[in-house]
């Protein structure tokens, strides 16, 4: 008589071959936990892509994207996970990346700042801790810059905190719980300055696990994809400490990936400061012709000057420039079309990245900042396709940052080569 032998289920096989490594002393007790972890193995864009097309307008765009809506959708580099899937989860936590994973992110974002003992970690800003974890309501909330103050309807005084990546240690740091960005400024108690997220989102899937920048590179690593970090500008004095300067930070945050093994072509590190961009074009030419110049141009020195500024961009090195949404469109003849700024940066031969879709909320009243120069060809939720394809097929950018991946990969996977 003979017994079949059942299938050793995947997770099993994992945390077995995990344990293994770390008995041998291959890889450590952490990466063993975090290997055997499962991750999706397939994309699954779930229905809001759908949802945005039947919302689109009837015309050829509507046609072919139908015709994609029973076909399996593809990992893309097109596909940019902003701070993970921060549409519905907690931005910058571990379930954030891997939404968007799930959701066809080929490159993932990992917001870097540093804490008091100067490790890095993942956050928007260095002192947002207040509005994207729970430490207002832990013992840690005593370490803030500035401690939870009411709003005073008296006197017209908002509520405010200010907790800093810097008031804490890294052990510290990990202690908390990642939670939706959201602060209400007319909030008299904790508990509803804390709780704000926006209508149009959600806290379902709070409280989230918070991440170091060498965390996420393991976990990125692991998952296959591309890595864009952004280096976010210190909000303390620098040098740190005295001694820990602006330049040294950002030589940390590429010296994190050299560390692991990582391949710089499958890094993009970002900065909106035009200085660190050139410190990395001139010290780290293995990651130069990676590194995206986040171009705040536009509204900070005008759209002229911003666009005349592109070719001297180009001939100082800079390969890739990232503008907001909408700098690269216009209206043109009552339909969306490529800007004068688009046309430039494609006539300096500048490839182009942009952000952010699906920040919006409801595009029903012209989609607020990310829609502006088109705002009136905006009024339904659909003209988020309608963009997406004028940015792939007209602008010719080679990726999107996104709240929620899954709406540009079955936009790339239907129509992008």
């Amino acid at each position: 008589m003979s017994l079949s032998r059942a299938p050793v289920p995947a997770s099993v096989r994992r945390a077995t071959a995990a344990a293994c490594l770390a008995a041998a002393g291959l890889i450590g007790a952490a990466d063993a936990l975090q290997a055997a972890e499962p991750v999706p193995t397939a994309i699954e864009l779930g229905p809001r892509p759908y949802y945005l097309l039947q919302q689109l307008e009837e015309g050829p765009l509507r046609e072919k994207l139908s015709a994609c809506v029973d076909r399996p959708a593809r990992r893309t580099d097109f596909s940019i996970g902003h701070r993970g899937a921060p549409l519905q989860f907690p931005e910058h936590s571990k379930e954030s990346y891997l939404a968007a994973y799930a959701q066809g992110a080929g490159v993932l974002e990992c917001d870097v700042t540093f804490t008091k003992d100067r490790a890095l970690v993942c956050r928007h800003a260095q002192c947002d801790l207040h509005t994207t974890t729970n430490i207002l309501a832990t013992p840690l909330a005593a370490k803030c810059s500035e401690p939870f103050t009411p709003a005073d309807p008296a006197t017209g005084r908002e509520a405010s905190a200010k907790c800093c990546a810097s008031d804490l240690t890294l052990a510290e740091f990990r202690t908390l719980s990642a939670k939706m960005d959201a602060a209400d400024p007319q909030a008299i108690t904790l508990e509803a300055y804390m709780d704000a997220t926006a209508g149009w989102r959600t806290d379902l899937y709070s409280p989230g696990t918070v991440m170091s920048h060498q965390e996420s590179v393991a976990l990125f690593r692991r998952l296959g994809v591309k890595m864009t970090p952004e280096l976010k500008a210190p909000e303390v004095v620098m040098p740190f400490d005295g001694e820990y300067r602006y330049e040294d930070y950002a030589d940390q945050m590429l010296a994190d990936y050299r560390a692991a093994g990582v391949d710089p072509a499958d890094v993009l590190p970002q900065s909106f400061d035009l200085d660190i961009v050139r410190h990395w074009i001139a010290n780290h030419p293995d990651f130069a012709d990676q590194v995206v110049f986040l171009d705040a141009g536009p509204w900070r020195m005008g759209m002229d000057q911003a666009i005349a500024r592109l070719p001297d961009l180009a001939a100082e090195g800079v390969k890739i420039v990232a503008p907001p949404l909408w700098v690269l469109v216009t209206q043109e003849d009552g339909r969306m079309a490529p800007s004068a700024y688009a046309k430039a940066a494609k006539a300096a031969g500048l490839k182009i990245i942009t952000w952010t879709l699906e920040r919006s909320g409801r595009l029903a009243d012209g989609g607020g900042w990310y829609f502006q120069s088109v705002a009136d060809l905006v009024d339904d939720d659909g003209a988020a396709l309608t963009l997406l394809d004028v940015l792939a097929q007209e602008v010719g950018v080679i990726g999107v940052f996104s709240d929620w991946p899954a709406t540009t990969s079955f936009y790339a996977s239907c129509l992008v080569k």
